[in-house]
């Protein structure tokens, strides 16, 4: 059973949840409500106000109750199912759908969905990820693979580290890109400034990215993105590394001059041999209707072949 953890920190003339959030990984808001709960002391005595200043050189303690255990229940959760036999599934998974359930995403998770739809599920990423192989962040969309057993989930898994499984994004980017096709490689690790994003950073772990233009509109350009390597937020960091962020990227978009209705990032194909018989296998996932009219919106009228 896990354990309390306790956040120590001391005073630099700034507001008491400002302070906890900058020497931890927990969110300024979880922050106030601990303290709200009464679960943070100043020097000792109890305090309940985030917003209270606190003085430099102020010790200050923060105690943080262990996560409530998740037990993932099947919901009747709209699921399109793009491939499927006796091990494996191949999913379309929705922009603004998380992939498993986590702490403030307790429910409505693809997790869920597949619960619900399929009969089996691999063992190996426990009651929270069964049958999950790779991920999505929760605004991509697009293709995922799912194994129904633990020896499709160990091929499939084995496939990503040998990277001889391919996949394909369509991003829209901001900025219209002069060069037909281009290479990134750049390690990636946890920002130190905030906790939330990846950023380049040489003692990160490699990350490789190829690109080539499909169209250009106005102030952005369509591009197809195969990643080499599957690091977290990799396209998204990689792309804003070059200056050409993500349409609609909360988090590494620079938030001007292109209208989009949704993050315009999309895994459209994935490439890989079957767990079983060890056929190529080529998936692709259809346009959603809000990328679509992003792309429109945009002077952008490139279609699916």
């Amino acid at each position: 059973m896990e354990k309390e953890t306790v956040i120590e920190a001391t005073g630099s003339g700034e507001r008491l949840d400002v302070l906890l959030a900058s020497v931890s990984e927990l969110t300024r808001s979880r922050i106030a409500g601990l303290i709200r709960e009464g679960r943070c002391q100043v020097q000792g005595q109890t305090v309940q106000k985030p917003g209270q200043v606190i003085p430099e050189g102020v010790a200050v303690r923060l105690t943080v109750p262990p996560p409530k255990p998740i037990t993932p229940q099947a919901q009747d959760l709209p699921l399109n199912i793009l491939f499927e036999d006796d091990v494996m599934a191949v999913v379309d998974k929705p922009c603004g759908m998380v992939v498993h359930p986590a702490a403030g995403n307790e429910d409505g998770t693809l997790v869920n969905a597949l619960l619900f739809h399929l009969n089996n599920l691999s063992s190996i990423g426990g009651s929270i990820r069964p049958g999950i192989v790779h991920r999505l962040d929760k605004e991509t969309s697009g293709v995922l693979l799912i194994a129904k057993n633990d020896q499709a989930q160990l091929s499939l898994s084995e496939q990503l580290q040998n990277r001889t499984m391919e996949k394909h994004y369509l991003a829209l980017v901001e900025g219209v890109v002069k060069d037909e096709t281009g290479y990134i490689e750049a390690a990636i690790a946890r920002s130190h400034s905030d906790y939330k994003k990846m950023a380049i950073d040489p003692q990160g772990r490699y990350a490789a990215t190829e690109w080539r233009v499909l169209a250009r509109g106005r102030q952005c350009s369509l591009l197809d993105v195969h990643i080499l390597t599957g690091r977290t937020h990799q396209i998204r960091v990689h792309m804003r590394s070059i200056g050409h962020p993500v349409c609609g990227d909360p988090l590494y978009g620079s938030g001007k001059g292109v209208r989009v209705p949704r993050m315009m990032l999309h895994a459209f194909r994935i490439a890989f041999d079957h767990p079983v018989t060890g056929v190529r296998m080529q998936i692709e996932a259809p346009l959603p209707e809000n990328f679509m009219t992003g792309l429109q919106r945009n002077g952008i009228n490139w279609t699916q072949e």
